[in-house]
């Protein structure tokens, strides 16, 4: 686990060097408020007691993506370069299968180094904020419940690789991770009594983000996910959260999902594959 005041320093650079782009970095702080103690993730450069220059490792299963920042005043020093050189170095080591590079969509400075290295651009992703659009909940056969039992685990495992293109290993070692991480809460979601789906909404201060949202293929396209993402938005709403989430840009069905249920884009996210 990260020590507070390393995440004190990670959370001050992260607001200096947004400042100056106007941009949003994707740090993932549940992620690195619960990192183990003994793993390698992160990666710092400090000059003169003050952090210039961070990235993190946030591993999903075979897969692992980097996001990090320098100080806008100590770029042009190769700083990020050595960070880099050094996170790049473990990723072999662990020998993930997929390499993913997160830059703000509008970040200048992210470009300019992804020149650089060998990569090429694989998808965007939206995050979007609800904006308070009234809802009903117009599906009583459709219900949320925490996930309790080891049935549910390998329902959601099951969700992973049908939903999202895991392998097993993937989603287990993936499961396994989740469970290391704090303030988060996993929810099933019920299709007249039988589990059919899963999601997990994430807690950051006043914001709850939505992540993990699958239904089973075999249950798709029955309003299903709607009602279950009424159901999570409205309960987050009422107990004083802003809500969140997160989606591909090439997923256009989850797209006009989230925007019919009243989620608006206001970030991009992209991503790039590492050449090995």
């Amino acid at each position: 686990m990260l020590k507070k005041h390393v995440l004190e320093d990670i959370q001050k650079l992260q607001s200096i060097c947004e400042q100056e782009e106007k941009i949003e970095l994707k740090l993932n702080f549940d992620m690195l408020r619960s990192r183990k103690q003994n793993d390698v993730n992160d990666f710092f450069h400090y000059e003169d007691n003050q952090l210039v220059g961070f990235i993190g490792l946030y591993g999903f299963g075979n897969k692992v993506e980097i996001c990090g920042m320098v100080a806008p005043s100590y770029r042009r020093k190769k700083i990020f370069s050595k960070l880099f050189s050094q996170a790049l170095h473990i990723c072999k080591k662990r020998e993930y299968t997929e390499i993913l590079l997160n830059a703000p969509g509008h970040s200048v400075s992210g470009r300019e180094f992804l020149k650089q290295i060998p990569c090429s651009f694989t998808f965007s992703e939206y995050q979007m904020k609800w904006a308070k659009k009234e809802l009903e909940e117009d599906n009583s056969f459709v219900t949320l419940r925490s996930s309790q039992s080891d049935k549910d685990i390998k329902i959601e495992m099951q969700i992973d690789v049908e939903c999202f293109g895991m392998s097993l290993t993937e989603a287990a070692a993936y499961y396994e991770q989740l469970n290391t991480e704090e303030q988060q809460h996993h929810f099933m979601v019920e299709y007249d009594g039988q589990a059919v789906g899963k999601l997990r909404v994430s807690y950051d201060k006043s914001e709850a983000w939505i992540y993990g949202f699958g239904i089973l293929p075999s249950y798709q396209k029955l309003g299903i996910g709607k009602a279950a993402l009424k159901q999570v938005v409205l309960q987050q709403h009422q107990l004083g959260y802003d809500v969140f989430l997160e989606v591909e840009a090439k997923n256009k069905r989850a797209l006009q999902l989230y925007e019919t249920c009243g989620f608006n884009s206001y970030h991009v996210q992209d991503y790039y594959l590492y050449s090995f």
